[in-house]
């Protein structure tokens, strides 16, 4: 069963090294810029949400 399996992963390892290897430059910089601009929405959601809990933390204080 071994035997059979590393039969299997061998050639499908050595197909992930060259399909990685493939990627060009402009497709990476776009990975990174999209990874930035997901950073900068995820931190407007939190800012929004931290905002937005303080709002109704204060309100519940002053009419209670």
């Amino acid at each position: 069963m071994n035997k059979r399996f590393s039969l299997v992963l061998a050639p499908l390892a050595l197909l992930a090294s060259q399909v990685h290897a493939a990627v060009p430059a402009d497709v990476t910089t776009a990975i990174t810029d999209m990874k930035a601009d997901g950073l900068t929405v995820a931190t407007a959601v939190l800012v929004a949400v931290i905002a937005v809990s303080a709002v109704k933390f204060i309100r519940r204080g002053i009419s209670g």
